[in-house]
This record gives C-alpha cells, sequence and structure tokens, in this order.
C-alpha cells in the first residue's frame, strides 16, 4: 500500500515539475491546489494558508520537499519542515530542477532547504536525506525518482522514528 505523503515546493515556478512527481502513481500525495484554489488561500491571508497546509497535512506519515531553485529560506516550506517535524512525521528532500517544466525548461540547483534549520543544536541537513538524482536528462530525472521514492519516504519515516 503507498504510504500518503504531503509534498512540499514552491509553488510558481515548480508548480509543473511537482505535478509529474505526483502523477507518477508511487504513493499517495496530497491534492494539488488549482492556481485559482491557490490565490483564494493566499488570498485569505497567513491564517488561511496555516491552516490549508495543516489540512493537507493531516493523515500524512511524511512529507516530501521537492527542492527547485529557490525553495530554500520560503516561510511557508520552513513552516511544512517545522510541522512535519514537529508532527514526529518522516522528510526527505528531492531535487527536482532537472526536471522539465511546461515551457521545457530546467532551473538551477537550488541550495539545501534544510541547510539553515537546526533541530536540538544539530543541523537539519546532518539528519534529514536530500536526493539529487544524478542525471541531467528529464526522462532520466524522473525514472531515478520514480524508482527510489517509495524507498526514500520509508527512509525518511524510519529516521523520524529513530531521532
Amino acid at each position: 500500500m503507498a504510504r500518503k505523503v504531503f509534498f512540499s515546493f514552491h509553488y510558481k515556478p515548480d508548480n509543473w515539475r511537482a505535478s509529474q512527481v505526483r502523477n507518477m502513481g508511487v504513493v499517495e500525495g496530497n491534492k494539488p491546489a488549482s492556481d485559482n484554489d491557490w490565490e483564494s488561500i493566499t488570498g485569505g491571508g497567513s491564517t488561511a494558508i496555516e491552516r490549508w497546509i495543516n489540512n493537507q497535512m493531516n493523515g500524512t506519515s511524511c512529507s516530501v520537499l521537492l527542492i527547485g531553485e529557490n525553495t530554500a529560506g520560503r516561510k511557508w516550506i520552513n513552516y511544512e519542515i517545522a510541522k512535519t517535524w514537529n508532527d514526529k512525521k518522516g522528510l526527505v528532500g528531492i531535487y527536482v530542477h532537472n526536471l522539465k517544466d511546461s515551457d521545457g525548461y530546467q532551473s538551477y540547483k537550488g541550495s539545501n532547504p534544510f541547510a539553515a534549520l537546526e533541530v536540538n543544536g544539530k543541523n537539519m541537513s546532518s539528519i534529514v536525506k536530500s536526493y539529487s538524482p544524478p542525471y541531467t536528462n528529464s526522462k532520466d530525472v524522473y525514472a531515478y525518482i520514480h524508482d527510489n521514492i517509495a524507498d526514500w519516504i520509508e527512509e525518511a519515516i524510519e529516521i523520524r522514528t529513530n531521532f
């Protein structure tokens, strides 16, 4: 049975890349928000965004952070990371910059979002694993993520359980 996970990503630049990962069918993910839904949610301010994130994370066992060029350091990405960790759920990062977007473009590899965060005085990037597919061809990157994501999620849950 596929795990139910929360997918975290920088919406505007990485929505297309995230949909590729979500639609792999390997894990069950949260329901994506359409552009109109997201505008409505963000229009409600911080409280509405927080409520939406909390509802989306309900019933999940792991969060998968899809890391694009500008993912690190974003307010809501950091909120999702902290909520996942505090809720004692698995957490894993996957770099998606080499997946093509809707226009067929790839982007630059972004910074590790976990590198600027700490848990009990320890750098989070030394606890939470982030995977960067070793390919530049979008089809190879897709296949690599497809073939490994379920194992990465199980490993992330085990890491969190043991920490």
